[in-house]
């Protein structure tokens, strides 16, 4: 009952005009945002459709103490969700009435000569195109378990494992139960779009990292050694967090940035149910931060994912800016070039991963290639990940070592990638042009990114059921 309410809270302050939706959820104090955030929003892009259904069924009349909004997200969850797998005496009432509301859709669905339910949307309520094609992507987590771990057990609840894909169009194709070992990052597994694990087990343990493959993208590539210390700028909600310290086998420092207090609470309990350890988390802007101070002496990597448009998102919400002003975007970029600037300014740093979920150039090539004539010779573009399909616009000369992602090239959100890595000393290779035949750091540990990753050896520590 308490996602519904929940989520019936943040339409309620929506429409009060209290914030925007992601603070709405943020403040809400539920523990799973990721969670709350689907289900408001897909009851917001549903919402016409749901007060015509309310309206011919008579619900709210004829249960009179049922909140509107409440209503709302029931009858969403009931019809076009999971049917209502949580809800109390609310979810008993809903039922009640199922009958009358399934006839009253089929009635809609009759009248609009549609047959599919997302064809009852208005083209600007509809989903982006690609959204309902993006896989469900699982992180496993290898602070806590193993690859072939976790496999097992998704076999034991009955799912098919097909093995290692060979292309993304096996990925495309993906549907029932069953998943399939990612063709490119070596501890994602893929599953069809739509699938819910937020009630599993290996979810709510902290097993596996429910993540958006593009978001996979810039802690890989950073690719920071056991015992390294690193930033993480902008860490919010943390699963790059989560991430860096699995490359790092929770050896060395990480030291988290965010200036949201509720986002850092999130942050750090999500943290702790993954395992993570030897983080530092800050509630301080990343701009504030003094390079030269001693504790950050030693930090050799820097993952950057600054505030941004989130153009690339493929579940935007109704009433959310999807094509930002030119005043908007021109004021995103000179954040972002600020923020750049300043995380090349750490002492000891020797790469960088620079990345947004914006599909806008300003934001993007614009950005790198403006920081890096400003740096001069200091640093340089890497030619990383050279087996992924989408490279950087034609912006400037080795822009095409920049990564894109997208629902339709890459089965992903719209993502940005960028690896930056300190020239060494005397180099005189101009700033940006790529390193020739540059090496990711996965292939030295037997993991080139695009290549099959070697056996991996099981841990001791198992998930049961």
């Amino acid at each position: 009952m308490a996602l519904y309410s929940a989520a019936a809270a943040v339409l309620e302050g929506l429409e009060r005009g209290d914030g925007g939706i992601k603070t709405l959820v943020y403040n809400s104090r539920f523990p799973h945002v990721r969670q709350l955030y689907a289900l408001v929003a897909e009851t917001l892009r549903y919402s016409p459709v749901l007060e015509k259904l309310l309206a011919g069924a008579a619900l709210l009349q004829a249960e009179k103490k049922l909140p509107p909004q409440l209503a709302k997200v029931l009858v969403y969850d009931l019809l076009f969700g999971k049917g209502l797998k949580c809800g109390g005496r609310w979810k008993a009432l809903a039922r009640r009435h199922r009958a009358r509301l399934e006839a009253e859709l089929a009635r809609l669905k009759v009248q609009q000569k549609v047959s599919r339910n997302e064809d009852l949307l208005a083209p600007a309520q509809a989903a982006s195109p690609g959204a309902s094609q993006v896989p469900r992507y699982v992180r496993v987590n290898t602070l806590k378990t193993c690859v072939d771990d976790v496999i097992d057990f998704f076999k034991r609840q009955g799912y098919s494992y097909l093995g290692e894909a060979a292309s993304v169009e096996e990925l495309r194709a993906l549907s029932g139960k069953k998943f399939l070992l990612d063709l490119h990052l070596p501890e994602l597994l893929v599953f069809p779009p739509q699938t819910d694990f937020h009630d599993n087990l290996l979810y709510t343990s902290g097993h596996i990292i429910l993540q958006d493959k593009a978001s996979c993208l810039p802690a890989f590539l950073l690719s920071p050694a056991a015992g390294s210390h690193v930033i993480d700028a902008c860490a919010a909600p943390g699963n790059k967090t989560s991430h860096l310290a699995a490359l790092l086998k929770n050896k060395g420092q990480i030291f988290a940035f965010d200036v949201d207090t509720k986002r850092l609470a999130t942050m750090n309990t999500m943290l702790m149910r993954a395992g993570v350890t030897g983080f530092q988390l800050a509630q301080q802007d990343f701009l504030t931060v003094d390079p030269r101070d001693p504790k950050y002496s030693r930090v050799t990597h820097l993952l950057l994912d600054p505030s941004c448009s989130g153009s690339g998102m493929v579940t935007r919400v109704p009433g959310e800016e999807a094509a930002p002003s030119p005043e908007r975007l021109q004021a995103l970029a000179g954040f972002q070039r600020r923020v750049l600037s300043h995380a090349l300014s750490f002492p000891a740093l020797r790469r960088l991963v620079y990345s947004t979920c914006s599909l806008h150039r300003e934001e993007n090539e614009d950005v790198v290639h403006a920081v890096l004539q400003e740096q001069g010779s200091a640093f340089r573009l890497v030619n990383a990940f050279p087996s992924w399909p989408c490279r950087g616009l034609a912006a400037f000369p080795g822009a095409e070592c920049c990564l894109r992602a997208s629902p339709a090239d890459t089965l992903t959100h719209g993502f940005f990638v960028a690896v930056l890595e300190r020239c060494r000393e005397g180099a005189a290779a101009p700033s940006i042009l790529p390193v020739a035949a540059e090496e990711n750091p996965q292939r030295r540990e037997g993991t080139e990114p695009g290549a099959a990753p070697k056996k991996r050896k099981r841990k001791k520590q198992r998930v049961k059921e």
